[in-house]
């Protein structure tokens, strides 16, 4: 695949998009304590090092342009498509935006704001109750906003890997969970034995299958 012209240098897209998405996190997120500034800070962070490579600067492609050319010495690295890595190195020659791991990345991005969107409701309606959240999404994770945001991650990693993101991304899971165990802590304080028994029963990031399936609708 070789397109004729560069597409980087587009620094109103990278303040644009970054602008768009981190506006539209912060929608459904709503901060509210440090602890919440602090984690939103960290995704945004992510999304302007991701914007920036889609279209300011192309680091990753640089760093890895003799490897590339060397054994791909079909492609222009320099076009925009050629920065859907993955579509790109397992051969996919039709428009990569219609690629397997870019239509797969939707699924991620959307699934991981709708489930952040989804808590969020939850966890304000019973801060306002002064109670434990364990309904909607809350009955199958103890942490469904921050695996949304690692979700809503893993989604752009797939659709367009670099270099900074992927080390930024094992950093920030291990930032979300270090920020899930404190406020389990101050849970515990709060509400006791209740959220002890919510602990046992509930798992922190990933559901139960079975939990899932006994759930549903007959």
């Amino acid at each position: 695949m070789t397109e004729s012209a560069p597409a980087y240098g587009l620094w109103f897209l990278v303040v644009l998009n970054s602008a768009i998405f981190i506006l539209f996190a912060f929608s459904f997120f709503k901060p509210r304590t440090d602890r919440d500034w602090r984690s939103f800070g960290a995704f945004s962070a992510f999304l302007v090092a991701l914007f920036t490579e889609m279209y300011g600067f192309p680091l990753t492609i640089y760093l890895l342009s003799g490897w590339l050319q060397s054994n791909y010495p079909g492609v222009d690295w320099l076009s925009h498509d050629a920065g859907h890595l993955l579509e790109m190195l397992f051969g996919w020659e039709a428009n990569p935006h219609f690629g397997p791991f870019h239509l797969l990345s939707f699924t991620f991005i959307g699934g991981g704001f709708v489930l952040i969107s989804a808590g969020w409701k939850v966890l304000y309606d019973a801060q306002r109750r002064r109670t434990l959240a364990t309904t909607g999404a809350y009955a199958h994770v103890r942490h469904p906003q921050y695996v949304g945001f690692i979700l809503v991650m893993f989604g752009f990693l797939l659709q367009w890997p670099t270099l900074l993101t992927l080390a930024m991304f094992p950093v920030l899971v291990f930032m979300y969970v270090r920020l899930a165990k404190g406020e389990e802590r101050a849970a515990l304080a709060e509400f006791g034995e209740d959220y002890r028994r919510y602990m046992a029963d509930v798992p922190g990031f990933i559901p139960r299958l079975g939990r899932l399936s006994a759930r549903r609708p007959s």
